[in-house]
C-alpha cells in the first residue's frame, strides 16, 4: 500500500503490507535473513506486543489518508524546519508516488546499518554508502533515478495477495529510535518528527502509543496495519 500524492511525477505500484513480501524484498536487496525480518503486530495492547520478536529495530505503520490527516500534515510541515544536515537520523523525502512502503523500509534499514551487517556490495550496501552524505531530497532523487530499485520494487509489488493498483489512499511511515529519541519518518514531511525520549528496548511500546493516538483520530476505518522489523530468531 502507499499514498496517492498526485504531485509525484513518477508512480510505482504500491507495496502490500505483507511481511512475507517485504522479507523477500529486503533479503533480495542485501539484508541477510538471519539479521532482520518483518513480522505482523497483531495488536497494540501489552500482551500482543510481547509476542513480537525482540529486539525490534523499527516499526512500519500503514494508515488511511483522509482530508483531516492531510490538513494536519500540511499544517505541521509549515511549522517544521528542514532536517539539520548534521542530524544522525537517516531520512529521505518521497518524490515517487506509491513508493512509501519502500521508503519506509529504507528508513528502517538506513537507521540500523550499525546494528546489522548488510551483504557486502549488495544493493542496499551500495545504496546507503552512496547516499550517506546526501540531504533528504538528494536521496529521494537518487532513488527516483535508480532503475535497479524500481525493478525490485515492481517485483515485490506484484508478489502480494491482492491485485496491485496505483489507485490507493493509504500511506506507510516508519518509527525508529535514534539518539535516545523516538522518530517518525515520513517522506512526505519536511523532516523527522520527534515523539520524545525512547530507547531500543522501548521502541515498540513507544511507537504503539503514538500509533494508537493516530488510529483514534479515524475510528471508523479498518485500513491500518503495523509491521515490526526485528532481529530474526
Amino acid at each position: 500500500m502507499a499514498d496517492s500524492d498526485s504531485a509525484c511525477s513518477k508512480r510505482w505500484l504500491p507495496l502490500e503490507a505483507n511481511p512475507d513480501v517485504m522479507n523477500q524484498f529486503l533479503w533480495g536487496l542485501g539484508v541477510p535473513p538471519d539479521e532482520a525480518e518483518c513480522c505482523d503486530v497483531y495488536g497494540l495492547d501489552e500482551e500482543l506486543l510481547e509476542m513480537v520478536p525482540k529486539p525490534v529495530f523499527a516499526v512500519l505503520f500503514l494508515y488511511p489518508l483522509t482530508p483531516q490527516s492531510e490538513e494536519e500534515r500540511i499544517q505541521e510541515n509549515s511549522k517544521t524546519k528542514v532536517q539539520d544536515p548534521s542530524s544522525t537520523v537517516y531520512f529521505m523525502k518521497q518524490t515517487v508516488g506509491n513508493a512509501c512502503g519502500t521508503i519506509g523500509l529504507l528508513h528502517a534499514i538506513g537507521n540500523i546499518t550499525s546494528q546489522i551487517k548488510l551483504t557486502e556490495e549488495s544493493f542496499l550496501d551500495r545504496f546507503f554508502k552512496s547516499t550517506a552524505s546526501m540531504d533528504p531530497m538528494q536521496r529521494a532523487l537518487f532513488l527516483e533515478n535508480d532503475r535497479e530499485m524500481e525493478v525490485a520494487h515492481s517485483v515485490a509489488a506484484t508478489a502480494g495477495e491482492t491485485e496491485a493498483s496505483e489507485d490507493v489512499n493509504t500511506h506507510f511511515i516508519c518509527f525508529t529510535c535514534a539518539d535516545g529519541q523516538l522518530y517518525e519518518l515520513d517522506g512526505r514531511r519536511s523532516a523527522p518528527i520527534s515523539h520524545g525520549a525512547s530507547s531500543p528496548n522501548n521502541l515498540l511500546k513507544d511507537s504503539a502509543k503514538v500509533i494508537q493516538k493516530m488510529i483514534e483520530k479515524n475510528p471508523d476505518s479498518i485500513n491500518f496495519n503495523v509491521i515490526a522489523i526485528s532481529k530474526r530468531i
